[in-house]
């Protein structure tokens, strides 16, 4: 869309070095999230169900033998924390001050906190006699430190996420935040890699050191952010602004064009977050039943769409800025549903890898744009921690709700895995429609940053 090139002219900004080095080390602190992210939800499950007998018993690695019902009640905690917890800590972020910033304080102070309760998660299963694997009941010790490691975790987590996130729209003025949000989820993606290429080495090796590697890592990552990325002082009249905690209601001066797009932005992502999550959890699964590959070659096929993701990331910003966001979020969601459409109707492997790897091209469009837009639907710089959260509440609430939605609809289908390729592009058409009624989210000229810069 021309609008958009002309207000980044008018903005007097670009992407040059500087703001790429900005993005690059931001980026580091989701480098840190994601890896430890992506090593929880890979062996914590391994953890909790073995020794059981619907899991397995000749596993060498020692756990707690829990039920996949339990299993998936345990791992949706992470989820039902982040839906209350990261929304508030956007606004009161929004209000500190400090002299080291408004966001950086947070950061500081949960992700070691979360690193270091991370590192602590494997030392109860290592607690465990070979003989009492399994038996959960005679394992009090063990599973009270694991668990009491993995709240801690999820918690700190919960409690940093939202103000670093935050911290790219204070950075970037609003004709660079597709671009920016390319560079940090280049760098998610990183993490998420090296989660499963050094992660797996690793526990390979000892089942705790992909752990002990996730939490040195993410606290470097967060010294190197420290280090480098300095708040921008333009903001900090926004924590002397009156209203207190209550800074949500300022959403209430929102004119009512702006607030009907946000409320239908905040359901776009809810929606096609709540699909997303039908392929993630299950696709495994259909890879196994329907394509008869191993479970190892199953989450080597889903990577396809994030290695193509990750190659896409930065020109699906540029496209964003040459035809418009709400247009890129469009042709995304429409291309990434086709392409599982056309693995429903044939689905064999090579189709399979095809098709996911243009799935991952779609996917860049609507996941590296979707969150710029929610950001320039503000009328005011003072609240993007706020409406950072609001993004959260959409992709955490549907992280909770989908994996039991979608696996209610599998059950009715007749356990038919292949549904989910159906599923996916329905709620993705959902999203497709709310979109449809947005009339923010663009780039935005004349920002305070933008005037700064």
């Amino acid at each position: 869309m021309k609008q958009d090139g002309t207000a980044q002219e008018k903005s007097g900004v670009t992407m040059d070095k500087a703001y790429y080095k900005k993005a690059f080390l931001l980026g580091f602190g989701l480098f840190g999230a994601q890896l430890m992210w992506m090593i929880y939800n890979t062996y914590m499950p391994i953890f909790l169900q073995a020794g059981g007998a619907n899991f397995g018993t000749k596993l060498a690695t020692r756990g707690f033998g829990l039920s996949a019902t339990i299993t998936g009640v345990i791992m949706t905690l992470d989820n039902i924390a982040a839906f209350f917890i990261q929304p508030v800590m956007g606004p009161i972020s929004d209000r500190t001050t400090t002299r080291i910033g408004r966001r950086m304080p947070y950061i500081l102070l949960f992700a070691p906190l979360s690193a270091l309760a991370f590192a602590l998660i494997p030392l109860g299963p290592m607690l465990i006699p070979a003989e009492l694997s399994g038996r959960v009941e005679a394992l009090s010790l063990p599973f009270a430190l694991t668990m009491g490691a993995a709240l801690l975790m999820v918690l700190g987590m919960a409690l940093w996420r939202t103000p670093m996130f935050a911290l790219m729209p204070d950075l970037f003025p609003s004709p660079l935040r597709s671009q920016a949000n390319a560079v940090i989820n280049i760098m998610s993606g990183i993490g998420g890699i090296l989660a499963f290429v050094i992660g797996g080495a690793l526990f390979g090796l000892y089942e705790p050191l992909p752990f002990w590697f996730g939490a040195v890592a993410t606290s470097l990552a967060v010294l190197v952010l420290f280090l480098k990325i300095k708040e921008p002082k333009i903001l900090t009249e926004a924590a002397e602004s009156t209203g207190g905690l209550k800074v949500f209601a300022k959403l209430k001066e929102v004119p009512a064009t702006n607030k009907k797009s946000l409320v239908l932005l905040v359901l776009t992502v809810l929606f096609y977050m709540v699909g997303y999550m039908a392929l993630e959890t299950f696709f495994s699964s259909f890879a196994v039943t329907k394509l008869g590959v191993k479970p190892s070659m199953a989450a080597l096929l889903l990577a396809v769409s994030y290695v193509s993701f990750l190659i896409f990331a930065l020109p699906s910003s540029a496209i964003a800025r040459r035809f418009g966001r709400k247009r890129a979020v469009g042709a995304g969601l429409l291309v990434f549903g086709a392409v599982l459409v056309a693995i429903w109707a044939f689905p064999s492997l090579p189709m399979v890898v095809a098709m996911l790897f243009v799935g991952g091209f779609g996917w860049a469009l609507v996941n590296i744009n979707c969150l710029p837009m929610i950001l320039d639907t503000s009328t005011s710089e003072e609240l993007m921690g706020t409406f950072s959260g609001l993004y959260f509440i959409a992709t955490t609430l549907a992280g909770t709700l989908g994996p039991i939605l979608n696996g209610r609809i599998i059950d009715l289908a007749g356990r038919d895995y292949g549904v989910i390729f159906i599923v996916c592009p329905v709620f993705f058409l959902l999203s497709f429609l709310c979109l449809v009624g947005v009339r923010t989210g663009e780039v935005k000229a004349g920002t305070a940053q933008g005037r700064a810069a």
